[in-house]
This record gives structure tokens, C-alpha cells and sequence, in this order.
């Protein structure tokens, strides 16, 4: 048993975040909340029950290759509940708009993923809808995650990118995938054979994202996502035509800025954890129809 601290699981899985792209998740009543993943190690299973209006108890289970301590650590980690929450809120809650946007989305978390999960999510994410990815993802994981079997149960592992290295574009292609597979293929060719996921943990932010921008389809915006919810590099701040727009007309007035001006505004204004003040921004943008935004 977890108990959760300033969390809601429904507005930290409803965030346009990995777990939303590959996980099936339901609410029982108000209070009792599921989860199912899988990862590449096996599957999790999460209940969170509301202990009141901003924290919950979680329970977990799992099988394949976890221990009870190990599959606590993943919960852990997975939903960012590592992360001190009222001391981000501090870093970034300087003006009404985000204050306000902290109120109505209490306990939303950034969660933290595997990085190549991560890097195959967003590379499918590009210029696509939530329904479109979560297809996407569901497909590649039963043709090219491996098969377990539990009490009769069949299901799939997340994909390696090994599996995915050794599938052809076309075949990635019947995945439903379009001109997404050819980026997929040659990234997870990459990842298998010469570049270490890992050593971006190590990098600062700037040089890290420098790096990932060097691979196939990886461009601002995606590198800005892996490094945000796959390695933890909070000062890391997507940008996409609908922040871009919130950002314009909440601190702006409606006049248009460029990438790297936002970036800078992001920097100043939020430094050091402009990536949780990002996923703030957009989900109250979504909600406030702020562009009209559909993620």
C-alpha cells in the first residue's frame, strides 16, 4: 500500500502523458480508480482510492519479471510520486492564470517513463490524436511486445526496440502507423545498435536534447516530450501549435512569438521546471477551449 500525497491519477493519466497512449484506465464510482500497464519487464495493475479530495491510498499488483519491492519502486517512480509536489508549485505558480490552473488540477503529476516507451510514444504522437496513438501503440504492443501468459491470459510486454528494429517500414505501416514507420524503424535500429539511451540521464538538458534531435524524426517539440516524461528534465518545455497559443494569449496578448522566444519566456519565467508548468498550461488551455485545442 502507497499512500499518495497531492495526487489524482485521472488528471495525471488524462494529460496527453505515455501512460495515456498504453494503458487501459477506468473510474468505479468517485472515488476507486484503475490502472493496467505493461512495461517491458511485465505488467502493473494500480487502484487508487481517494483518501480525500487531494490524496489517495494505491494499491498494486503484478506479474512478470518484478518483485514486491521492485514493483513499488516502478509505481512509485511511474507516477511521479518521487516528485515534491508543493515545492514545484512554488517554483511555478507566478501569476493568476497558473494559479488558478493549479486549483482546478490539483495532484496532476508528470509521470515518469521508460525512455524508449517514451521515445516510441511520441514519435506515433507526431501531427495525431489521442484515440489515433492509443490504436497505434495497442497494435504495435500485440504484434511486437512478447507473449505472456498468466491463469490462461494472454497479453503482451511493451515492445523492445530490438523487436521493432528487426520489422520492415511496411509492416510497421499495418500498425496503422503511416509515414510515422520509417522514423520508428530507423530510431529503433539506433537504439538497438549504437545509441545508448541511457547516457541522455547523464547529459545536461540543452546537450541531451541536442543529441536526440540528431535521430530520425525527433524534432523540437517530441525531443522536448522524451526528455520531459522520459528522463525527468523538467526544463524541458513542449511546444506545439496549441501551447504555443496559450502561451501567446495568456502572456502575450495574442501576439505571436516564435519557438525559441517562448523557450526563453518558459526559462525565465519557470526555470528549472517549465516542463510541469507546461502540462499545467495545456490541460487548462484544453479545458478553458483556449485555441480550440484538441489533444
Amino acid at each position: 500500500m502507497i499512500y499518495a500525497n497531492d495526487f489524482n491519477l485521472r488528471l495525471s493519466i488524462e494529460s496527453g502523458q505515455p501512460l495515456t497512449f498504453s494503458s487501459d484506465y477506468k473510474a468505479v464510482g468517485k472515488k476507486l480508480e484503475l490502472l493496467t500497464y505493461v512495461t517491458q519487464k511485465g505488467r502493473i495493475h494500480v487502484e487508487s482510492a481517494k483518501n480525500n479530495s487531494r490524496d489517495s491510498i494505491i494499491n498494486f499488483d503484478y506479474s512478470g519479471d518484478y518483485t514486491r519491492q521492485s514493483a513499488e519502486r516502478e509505481v512509485r517512480t511511474r507516477l511521479g510520486l518521487t516528485d515534491d509536489l508543493q515545492e514545484i508549485y512554488a517554483k511555478i505558480n507566478t501569476d493568476q492564470f497558473m494559479d488558478n490552473a493549479i486549483s482546478a488540477l490539483y495532484g496532476m503529476r508528470v509521470t515518469h517513463n521508460d525512455p524508449w516507451e517514451t521515445t516510441l510514444c511520441f514519435l506515433v504522437s507526431q501531427f495525431n490524436n489521442i484515440k489515433r496513438i492509443r490504436l497505434i501503440i495497442r497494435r504495435l504492443i500485440n504484434e511486437y511486445g512478447e507473449e505472456q501468459k498468466l491463469d490462461g491470459e494472454v497479453f503482451h510486454l511493451f515492445p523492445t526496440s530490438e523487436s521493432l528494429s528487426r520489422a520492415t517500414v511496411q509492416e510497421l505501416m499495418k500498425c496503422g502507423t503511416g509515414f510515422r514507420a520509417k522514423y520508428i524503424r530507423s530510431v529503433a535500429e539506433q537504439c538497438s545498435n549504437n545509441v545508448d539511451l541511457g547516457k541522455f540521464y547523464k547529459m545536461n538538458y540543452a546537450k541531451a536534447k541536442e543529441e536526440l534531435m540528431e535521430l530520425d524524426g525527433i524534432g523540437d517539440k517530441v525531443a522536448d516530450c522524451i526528455l520531459l516524461m522520459g528522463y525527468n528534465k523538467y526544463e524541458a518545455f513542449p511546444i506545439d501549435t496549441w501551447i504555443k497559443r496559450v502561451v501567446e494569449r495568456v502572456y502575450f496578448k495574442g501576439r505571436k512569438k516564435s519557438i525559441k522566444a517562448i523557450h526563453e519566456f518558459a526559462s525565465r519565467r519557470w526555470g528549472g521546471f517549465e516542463g510541469y508548468a507546461q502540462q499545467y498550461l495545456f490541460e487548462s488551455g484544453r479545458r478553458n477551449k483556449i485555441g480550440k485545442m484538441v489533444r
